[in-house]
């Protein structure tokens, strides 16, 4: 077999000064990350954080974050927490917690806002 000949490369065409102009200034709009401010964490780590620091207080290992939400102040959060393991798992007790954070991530207040079985589904009411 022959191997085919190398192709080859185009030169990039240089910036006008008129294009180089135009890349200066700001865009009319603006991604989320660039509106993020510094030292806010995104919503991914403010989920870990969430869990985390109120596994800490808790002594129990959070099985999820059900809702985030950015808020004036930071974050607001509901964990959910296994409260009693029971056989069948679907009878275990789980509780649900309001976690608020701080623009930095760090955790204000807790506070557990309902307690059901895990094999509960909510119905529409």
């Amino acid at each position: 077999m022959a191997a085919e000949p190398a192709r080859p490369r185009r030169a990039r065409p240089r910036p006008t000064e008129e294009h180089v102009e135009t890349q200066d200034r700001a865009p009319a709009h603006r991604t989320s990350a660039s509106k993020r401010k510094a030292g806010v964490p995104s919503a991914a780590s403010a989920m870990r954080s969430a869990a985390g620091q109120l596994a800490q207080l808790l002594g129990r290992t959070p099985d999820s974050v059900s809702s985030l939400k950015p808020t004036e102040d930071g974050w607001q959060a509901q964990v959910e927490v296994v409260e009693l393991e029971r056989i069948p798992d679907t009878t275990s007790v789980m509780a649900s917690y309001k976690v608020t954070l701080d623009p930095e991530g760090q955790l204000v207040s807790y506070e557990r806002t309902r307690r059901y079985s895990r094999g509960m589904i909510d119905r529409p009411t």
